[in-house]
């Protein structure tokens, strides 16, 4: 078994490894760029517009970068994404220490940032589940691992780089963030191997546009995976604009300091870290739909603890137990995925999955935001815990969350009536 054999596990944490630096890398990116067009424009219109810029380009990539990252090979678009992420990040410090940088030019560079990187994060998570098995590791551990480091770099790197930011400037903590991507990309070339078809030109008899649409044939055939993504989607948009637009509404309102801004967000990294630590532990062996509904339940049951607007600890709290239950369906969904897409076609069904679960969530920022303004703060929260339960509660009726069991697992106790297959969903 290859988990016996020395270092079988090494390339896993090679990737593991290059994953946290590329992520505290992005987390330099989040502070450090918005940061940068304060000191150069003195306008936040303006760099609500460079935040309006990033956001479109994730869409589209996650759309139509897919099918590029399955033709190029998973490895090889990590790596190249990588440097290019590089080459685009150090632009910004180095044209505004020399030439200039226009507002245009750095609107350009940060769209391009933007495209670069949703192929890169998609290629990513289609080479992971490859090094998982030759690691001989339960994907839900390996997948909780993922998280961990994900949301360990949140953690980290948006203090550092507000440290670094007050005690250098954002031009440097720019050239930190594109030394990251170089590192990356070495660990990703030198010490992660590739499928062994990566290292020859292959060609392909389909047009793009017929790979593009055999993906999403893919996704609208297997009911499991369409009713994860309407679950994410909508859940993104009735839930995730709590964080972008109503705690910092409250925070100023309520409580007016931004310091308990920052002990609301704490709470969410810390309690997020220690959901994905815990299902690693045991996530493997929980039922997959208790994990699933469980986890939009209690983070529904948690927005009715803020809405009488209680303490910023009791806030906190809420928001730990909520990270606690909601962040083991980001590995579980992430495994269910890996069992049942097709090697072949893993870049252009992640990447469309991504894209879409994207989506919405600019849409509930606005929608939250007219609420807020129309009728107020505490309308405003009763709303988002009402729709909130709705949610779990219809989940409950959907009948492809009644066993959603690999489909290895399945067949092992069907005694053959149901084939280990990608598609089709199980019910």
């Amino acid at each position: 078994m290859n988990a016996t054999k020395p270092g079988a596990r090494r390339p896993l944490y090679a990737m593991l490894a290059a994953n946290f630096v590329s992520f505290i890398g992005n987390e330099f990116s989040y502070i450090a760029i918005p940061w940068f067009v304060l000191e150069t424009t003195g306008s936040a219109a303006l760099t609500g517009v460079v935040a309006a810029t990033s956001v479109v380009p994730l869409i589209l990539s996650g759309l139509f970068g897919g099918v590029l990252v399955d033709r190029l090979g998973y490895k090889r678009s990590a790596v190249l994404s990588d440097v290019a992420s590089a080459v685009n990040v150090a632009l910004i410090p180095l044209l505004h220490l020399t030439v200039g940088l226009p507002f245009p030019a750095l609107l350009a560079l940060v769209f391009l940032g933007a495209i670069l990187d949703a192929p890169g994060a998609t290629a990513r998570q289609s080479l992971y589940p490859d090094l998982v098995a030759a690691a001989g590791m339960p994907l839900e551990r390996a997948n909780s691992i993922w998280m961990i480091a994900s949301r360990t770099s949140g953690l980290l790197g948006a203090p550092l780089a507000g440290l670094l930011i007050a005690g250098f400037g954002a031009d440097f903590v720019l050239w930190i963030d594109a030394t990251s991507f170089v590192v990356s990309s070495v660990i990703l070339s030198t010490l992660v191997p590739g499928k062994r078809r990566e290292q020859r030109e292959t060609t392909s008899a389909s047009t793009y546009f017929e790979d593009l649409a055999e993906g999403f044939r893919f996704i609208r055939g297997d009911r499991l995976i369409v009713w994860l993504l309407v679950t994410s989607t909508v859940g993104s948009f009735l839930a995730e604009p709590i964080y972008s637009v109503i705690l910092p509404v409250l925070a100023r309102q309520e409580f007016g300091s931004a310091l308990d801004l920052g002990f609301m967000f704490a709470a969410l990294g810390g309690g997020s870290v220690i959901g994905a630590a815990l299902y690693a532990v045991g996530g493997h062996r929980m039922p997959r739909r208790f994990v699933l509904i469980g986890g939009f339940l209690v983070r529904a049951l948690t927005f009715w603890i803020i809405v009488p607007i209680p303490p910023v600890w009791v806030i906190s709290a809420s928001i730990v137990v909520n990270a606690i239950a909601l962040e083991p369906v980001n590995p579980l969904s992430m495994t269910i995925l890996q069992e049942r897409v097709p090697e072949r076609m893993r870049g252009r069904v992640f990447g469309t999955i991504r894209a879409i679960g994207m989506a919405t969530m600019p849409a509930g920022m606005l929608l939250y935001g007219f609420l807020l303004e129309g009728i107020g703060l505490r309308a405003t929260l009763y709303v988002l815990a009402a729709v909130n339960l709705a949610l779990p509660i219809g989940m409950l009726f959907v009948p492809a969350f009644h066993d959603m069991r690999s489909p290895e697992r399945l067949q092992s106790t069907t005694d053959g009536a149901v084939q280990p297959q990608a598609q089709g969903g199980t019910s």
